[in-house]
């Protein structure tokens, strides 16, 4: 039998998990990191023989400690620690504590790295030889290009594209209803390939694939059941290989078509909106990126350089 202590922290728990899905409109996934991060923090506070209302400072210090010493990535811990704080902050706002032990818990922040994008020709390869798949006229094979042609030509995260349903895609007008992190719907464009794509995928893939419990997902996996991210992973994992470029995941995909765009002469603003960053300093990574490059080319070709 569990012990009242054990009960009460696992009720507090969900009651955050709660808030976090419906106050927050976080997704599945945040809530699930979060809430188990949260677990971790209060299961060392129980191994010291405190309850999660009896959680200080000090206490989750050493805790941050033990993760360093356990030799977990920076980024591991500073999730770890941002979720610790967002519950301690919900808990004292609800008045479940009097005051909130973590408000000046500090975490060193992840290394920003540069996101991993394809060049433009390589980008073009990726997805012209998943076009030369499809045209053997295999489903799953028309799929793969359909969703590869949309992940390029939109910057959606991979969650957003098998997410998406029949009607949220308007082929005449070319642009795509994403729902985003937070629940934050918006509105893509893509251009001609991706719609070619796509209407192949309607009129000639998924009509074969389709059964009865499919309802209006529109990128199906081999059973009718919507495709899942795992599947759309490997498909581009596979992709990359057939066409003989660097290895990607569908997330480089989306720093891919950013850093196009920037390197194109979109405006910050209008890339923002594109990605669904709530943050402009999300945005500004790409530039980065292409700086990088352009301080590439002026070494290259300046005399002076």
């Amino acid at each position: 039998m569990r012990a009242p202590g054990v009960v009460v922290t696992e009720q507090v728990v969900a009651r955050f998990a709660t808030h976090l899905a419906a106050g927050r409109g976080l997704s599945a996934h945040t809530v699930r990191a979060y809430t188990g991060d949260v677990r971790h923090a209060l299961a060392y506070a129980a191994r010291h023989g405190r309850s999660w209302q009896e959680v200080d400072l000090p206490l989750l210090r050493s805790w941050l400690s033990s993760m360093v010493a356990a030799h977990l990535s920076r980024a591991t811990i500073a999730r770890r620690g941002a979720a610790v704080r967002a519950f301690f902050a919900w808990a004292a706002a609800e008045g479940l504590i009097p005051v909130d032990p973590a408000a000046r818990l500090v975490t060193a922040q992840p290394r920003a790295a540069l996101p991993t994008a394809l060049g433009v020709r390589p980008a073009a390869v990726l997805v012209d030889r998943a076009a030369e798949a499809a045209a053997d006229g295999e489903p799953v094979a028309i799929r793969d290009w359909a969703v590869l042609e949309l992940l390029y030509a939109t910057g959606a995260r991979v969650g957003e594209v098998v997410g998406l349903d029949v009607d949220d895609v308007d082929l005449d007008r070319r642009l795509v209803r994403v729902m985003g992190k937070g629940a934050k719907e918006r509105m893509v464009p893509f251009g001609a390939p991706a719609a070619h794509a796509v209407s192949a995928w309607l009129t000639s893939g998924r009509p074969r694939m389709v059964v009865d419990g499919s309802g209006p997902a529109m990128f199906l996996g081999v059973r009718g059941g919507r495709v899942d991210q795992r599947q759309v992973r490997s498909a581009v994992h596979a992709a990359a290989a057939r066409a003989g470029v660097d290895d990607v995941a569908p997330h480089a995909l989306r720093h891919t078509a950013a850093t196009h765009l920037l390197a194109g002469g979109s405006d910050l603003r209008s890339v923002q909106e594109l990605l669904g960053h709530a943050s402009l300093a999300t945005t500004q990574r790409y530039t980065h990126v292409s700086a990088d490059r352009l301080r590439a080319s002026y070494r290259q070709a300046h005399p002076r350089a």
